[in-house]
C-alpha cells in the first residue's frame, strides 16, 4: 500500500476534476492525504477515498520559503510517492523538502530538479480531469466522472443552518472568481429568481464568497421574498452540503458550477468567455447553455477578465426564459432517474 500525498490545485474547479485522480489511486490501494490551500480543501472533505487533509498555511500568489519548509518537515518519512497538480515551481517545493522519494507531475514551469517523473505539458487547454488522470496512468475517460458524497445528516444540517429543508430550495451561484465576462448578468438572475418563486413557491439560496456577497444582495434586491442571499456568510462546506440539498442549481461556469456537478444535481450552466469544451460540468443532469455559434461570436471563447468589447454579448443575449426552460429540462431528467 502506497502512501500518497496529493498537492491540490488552487482552484475550486480544478480540485472537484482531481477527485477521478484520487478514486483510481484509492482502487489501487493507495491511502491518501491530500495537501491544500485553505480555500480549496474543503473539496476534499467530500471525497471518502481521501483519508487525510493537510491545510497548507500559505498565502496565495507567495512564495513563503521558510513555510513550505516547516511544513515539509512535518511530512517528512510519511509518504511514498507525491502527486504535484498545479504547474507552478512552489507547488513542487513542499514534496522536494519533504524528501518524498516519488514525486510526480507535470513538466509545469521548468521543474527538472524538483521532480523526477515529469509528463511534458500538454498542449492548448486540456480537458482536466484527463490532465489530472494521466498523472496515474489514467486517460480522463467519460466513466471518470468527478464525484462528490456528504452524508444525509450532513446536507441536512447545513440547509437547516440556512433556513432550508434538502429538496425544497433551488440554489444560484451569481459569481465567478476569474471576472465578470464570466457572469451571467444579475438581473436576468433576479427574473429567473421570480419566476421559480412563483412557479414552485421555494426560496432561491444564493451562494459565493464575501467577494460576492454585494451581487447577491443586488439580486435579492431586484427579487423581494424570492432569494436568501447567503454568499460570504457560509464556510465553503456548508455551501457545498447546501448545494448537494437543493433541487436544482443555476450558475456561471465556476468552482461551484463544479461542485454542483459532481453532487449530480440538476443544474444549469451558462458559459460566456470560457469553454465548455475545456471545463464543462461533467453530469448526465446538466445542461450548458453556450451562445458562441448561435450568435457567431469569433471572439469566442476569449477567456479574458473582461469584455474587451464592453457588451458581453455571450451572456447578455441569454434570457432567463431560456435558461428557465433549460433547468425545467435539467429537473425532468432528475425526477426520471
Amino acid at each position: 500500500m502506497a502512501r500518497t500525498l496529493i498537492i491540490a490545485p488552487q482552484w475550486i474547479g480544478d480540485a472537484v476534476m482531481s477527485e477521478p485522480l484520487c478514486a483510481r489511486l484509492a482502487a489501487r490501494g493507495d491511502r491518501i492525504a491530500v495537501a491544500a490551500l485553505p480555500w480549496v480543501a474543503p473539496v476534499y472533505h467530500a471525497m471518502p477515498q481521501v483519508q487525510e487533509v493537510i491545510d497548507l498555511p500559505f498565502a496565495h500568489g507567495r512564495l513563503d520559503w521558510s513555510a513550505r519548509r516547516r511544513v515539509a518537515a512535518t511530512l517528512r518519512g510519511r509518504f511514498d510517492v507525491a502527486y504535484v497538480l498545479p504547474n507552478s515551481i512552489k507547488a513542487a517545493l513542499t514534496p522536494f523538502f519533504a524528501r518524498i522519494p516519488q514525486r510526480i507531475g507535470y513538466q509545469g514551469e521548468g521543474r527538472p530538479w524538483l521532480l523526477n517523473r515529469r509528463l511534458p505539458n500538454p498542449g492548448g487547454r486540456p480537458p482536466m480531469v484527463a490532465f489530472y488522470s494521466a498523472l496515474a496512468g489514467g486517460t480522463g475517460a467519460a466513466s471518470e466522472r468527478p464525484k462528490l458524497h456528504f452524508e444525509p445528516s450532513r446536507i441536512a444540517e447545513a440547509a437547516a443552518g440556512a433556513g432550508l429543508a434538502p429538496g425544497q430550495y433551488f440554489a444560484f451561484a451569481p459569481g465567478a472568481e476569474y471576472g465578470p465576462a464570466k457572469c451571467w448578468p444579475a438581473s436576468h438572475y433576479a427574473t429567473l429568481a421570480r419566476s421559480l418563486h412563483e412557479r414552485f413557491g421555494l426560496a432561491v439560496a444564493l451562494l459565493g464568497s464575501g467577494k460576492e456577497a454585494s451581487l447577491c444582495e443586488e439580486i435579492a434586491l431586484a427579487a423581494p421574498g424570492a432569494c436568501l442571499p447567503l454568499a460570504g456568510k457560509t464556510r465553503l462546506i456548508d455551501a457545498m452540503a447546501i448545494i448537494a440539498g437543493a433541487r436544482g442549481v443555476v450558475s456561471n461556469d465556476s468552482g461551484l458550477m463544479h461542485v454542483a456537478a459532481a453532487f449530480g444535481i440538476p443544474q444549469v450552466a451558462a458559459f460566456g468567455s470560457t469553454s465548455p469544451e475545456h471545463t464543462p460540468p461533467l453530469n448526465p443532469r446538466a445542461r450548458v447553455l453556450w451562445l458562441k455559434e448561435e450568435l457567431q461570436l469569433d471572439c469566442a471563447p476569449c477567456f479574458e477578465r473582461t469584455c474587451r468589447y464592453g457588451h458581453t454579448r455571450c451572456l447578455v443575449d441569454m434570457s432567463p426564459q431560456r435558461v428557465g426552460a433549460a433547468l425545467d429540462d435539467a429537473l425532468q431528467d432528475g425526477a426520471a432517474a
